[in-house]
């Protein structure tokens, strides 16, 4: 899955740099076309490395993720290569449902009956995989965040009440099932609310970077390693 996902990133900022204005790319965009080259070649050899993974899924895992790939081939088609003024999907809110249900596949192939043991967990890694992306965003742009979807500008205006949503019922669910999924959601939701509070103080390369490791926190449960 790490591979596919960092397939899918490198390309996303390879053809935003392709397609956008130089004055709305961010730094990791202009790193990214100017070392293209090697992204593109890497993501040749990645390819090839993730066709000799595949064999290693179970089937059901695998039927689940190709169904998977038929909507996030469509998303990522009317992000970068549909007609102009067609209407955006919001990244943000892809993200948050692509990569958790990619993550959360394995699990739910091998054992089905999970499915609807699993799904609340599953929402609220969504909604921090969401907010990771809604920060970033909110750090990287000043408002109105005119370039953004409606509903990620919706969100960004109400980022402490939403982050506190997601925390509380994060926590709620944790006391009640003691999921460490659930508890390493809470953790990543104040981590992202305490960088939201010291972004004046932190560069935008670290802040970003600061707000990837606040999705680490499953490392302090040590029941997720197995």
């Amino acid at each position: 899955m790490f591979v596919a996902v960092w397939m899918l990133y490198a390309a996303d900022r390879l053809l935003d740099a392709r397609i956008s204005p130089r004055d709305e790319l961010e730094p990791r965009h202009h790193f990214h076309h100017k070392h293209r080259v090697a992204f593109l070649t890497s993501i040749v050899i990645a390819t090839i490395v993730l066709f000799c993974l595949l064999p290693l899924l179970l089937p059901a895992a695998l039927r689940i993720c190709a169904l998977l790939a038929i909507p996030l081939v469509t998303y990522m088609f009317l992000i970068h290569v549909g007609a102009p003024g067609s209407v955006r999907l919001p990244k943000e809110l892809a993200v948050g449902l692509f990569f958790p249900a990619a993550v959360f596949i394995p699990t739910v192939a091998r054992v089905p009956t999970l499915r609807l043991a699993l799904l609340p967990e599953a929402l609220l890694f969504a909604a921090v995989c969401t907010l990771n992306c809604l920060y970033v965003y909110a750090w990287e742009h000043k408002p109105p965040y005119s370039q953004a979807h409606w509903t990620s500008k919706f969100a960004m205006k109400r980022l402490p009440w939403i982050t506190g949503i997601a925390a509380m019922a994060s926590l709620t669910l944790f006391a009640l099932r003691h999921s460490p999924v659930s508890g390493a959601a809470c953790i990543s939701a104040l981590l992202l609310a305490v960088l939201h509070l010291s972004r004046n103080r932190i560069s935008q390369t670290h802040l970003r970077a600061a707000a990837d490791c606040a999705l680490l926190t499953p490392i302090l449960f040590p029941a997720l390693w197995r």
